[in-house]
């Protein structure tokens, strides 16, 4: 009779995952995350604070490549994911995005890890990607933090992870916090992406002018696939965070530079405008004259970044 009971309950769970679009914020909320199978590759740099480590993990039937600095001595250690912004994949190497910031972190007593997500450097392809609008990305990076606590390696503190996304990986970042609002302690996020995802659709591959990397075919089929964000709506809710802001747990920091030709800046500020109405832990700052990378006052930003995931992420 148990037997039968817990058949029925997983043919009522797989019922309900099968009706939730795959390509959805929502299916993300249902899914069970399996990363595992974290391994340190070999060593492809040291110096007198970390070490830097080639490393690779299964996402779902996936392999995804990444780094992971780990500082010198017994640990344990707090761990931040580093999740990249957009670069072509045809020129992306392994570790590439958040250099100076993985450098930054792994020598302030941070493990740090990288994934390079699907399709990039040593990951596996996914030859339907371009049509997930980034879920995909989403994915790996949520089991990348289920592969550290499904791991061996005790010089990870794995009661404390911290995650900080730059521009794509700042929209990869809200995807997380909406889905698995228990997964990730703290954020900090740099220039993210809108949390509507229409605002990227239109900006980054409706309006795109550079038909070598896609669109305006990409566009064609994304609308022929589920509809126009006027057509369906529905579906365009379904795929933003801003939907589901209540979910939100933990507290975010954002940095924003309002000189960004990259992110508009004003996306930020709807961010922090939506943070405040949903009564959600956000702190903006906005730098004058900072580009997507921050130059100038990136001493200032990494400081302020240290400091906030400290306060939260060393007991």
């Amino acid at each position: 009779m148990i037997r039968k009971s817990l058949l029925f309950l997983v043919l009522l769970i797989t019922i309900g995952l099968a009706e939730v679009n795959p390509v959805s914020l929502p299916y993300l909320m249902q899914k069970e995350f399996d990363g595992r199978d974290l391994k340190l590759v070999n060593v492809m740099d040291k110096n007198n604070y970390y070490t830097k480590y080639y490393i690779t993990y299964k996402s779902g039937e996936l392999k995804i490549s990444g780094i992971m600095d780990v500082p010198r001595g017994m640990g344990p250690y707090p761990l931040i994911i580093t999740g990249h912004g957009y670069i072509n994949p045809a020129y992306y190497t392994t570790g590439r995005g958040l250099k100076r910031e993985q450098d930054y972190l792994a020598r302030r007593g941070y493990v740090v890890l990288h994934p390079d997500y699907r399709n990039h450097a040593g990951s596996d392809q996914d030859p339907d990607e371009n049509l997930k609008l980034h879920i995909g990305y989403v994915e790996d990076v949520i089991n990348a933090v289920y592969a550290v606590k499904n791991s061996d390696f005790d010089f990870i503190d794995k009661e404390n992870i911290g995650m900080l996304g730059h521009s794509l990986g700042g929209g990869v970042a809200l995807s997380i916090m909406v889905t698995k609002p228990d997964l990730i302690k703290a954020y900090v996020l740099f220039a993210p992406m809108s949390s509507d995802y229409r605002e990227n659709f239109n900006r980054w591959i409706l309006h795109r002018r550079e038909p070598k990397f896609g669109p305006p075919a990409t566009a064609l089929k994304i609308i022929e696939k589920y509809g126009s964000p006027e057509a369906n709506p529905e579906f365009w809710d379904n795929i933003s965070a801003k939907t589901f802001i209540d979910n939100v747990k933990s507290p975010v920091m954002v940095h924003q530079g309002l000189s960004d030709k990259s992110v508009p800046p004003k996306w930020s500020d709807q961010l922090a405008r939506l943070f405040k109405e949903h009564k959600k832990k956000m702190t903006l700052y906005t730098y004058e004259g900072e580009g997507h990378e921050f130059i100038n006052r990136w001493p200032l930003v990494m400081k302020r970044t240290v400091e906030f995931f400290d306060s939260y992420l060393k007991p």
